[in-house]
Formats: C-alpha cells, structure tokens, sequence
C-alpha cells in the first residue's frame, strides 16, 4: 500500500503504541507505589508469622472485588489493580493495534495481530490452546 494513502503513518502509530506502553506502565507502578505505602502504614510493624502460610487473600482473585477493594482504598485491591493494569498493557497495544491496522487497510496485518490478541487473551484467562 502506498504510503501516501495510509491515515495513520507507521511512525505515528508506533508513537501511539509506545505512549500505551508508557502511560499504562507509569499508571500500574502508581498504583502500586500508593498500595504498598498504605499497606506498610498500617501493617508495616507487624511482626510475620513465618509459621503460617495464608496464601492471597480470597477477594484479590475476582476482578469486581479487586476493583471494590481499590476504591474503599484497601492497600492489597489497590496493588492488585496495579499489577492488573500491568497485565493488560500488552493487550491494549495489541488491540490497538488492530484498530490502526484496520485503518491502513492492511488486512494481513489484521489477520496475524487479531490471532495474537486470541493467544494473549486465552493465556490470561488461563485457557490452554
């Protein structure tokens, strides 16, 4: 395809998807950084108990309590939605990906990114291909 008649340049999109890589990144490690300091403020003189394993809490496996958790400024949901945030950094790029190249028009392209965008998606949800 020509390159003239491309309305988003490859310079442009790999702009876009660099700044989705950084802003999510920079976003994810707030979260992160915020949880963590509430955590330590409240538990940061605690004394462990090497003796007991207790594993993740139950509510940080589901996603609407990991959200109900964060927004009730609970130290632990606030972390998890940071890391969650980190996870699908990966495939917002991809996905738009998709878009940019559905708008170039480059079919192929299209094609070969949407069967990554499957593989990225199964492997989250833990779906063995």
């Amino acid at each position: 395809m020509d390159a003239d008649k491309k309305l988003i340049s490859d310079e442009k999109m790999d702009l876009i998807i660099g700044n989705i890589l950084r802003v999510a990144v920079i976003i994810s490690a707030l979260f992160v950084i915020v949880g963590a300091a509430i955590y330590l403020w409240h538990h940061g003189m605690e004394m462990p108990k090497y003796g007991v394993f207790s594993g993740i809490p139950r509510g940080l496996s589901n996603l609407n309590e990991i959200i109900a958790d964060a927004w009730h400024v609970k130290s632990l949901g606030i972390i998890q939605l940071g890391l969650l945030i980190l996870l699908f950094t990966p495939v917002a790029r991809v996905a738009y990906s998709v878009f940019a190249f559905l708008v170039q028009r480059d079919y192929m392209y299209v094609v070969f990114t949407l069967i990554v965008l499957t593989v990225l998606l199964l492997s989250i949800m833990g779906i063995v291909i």
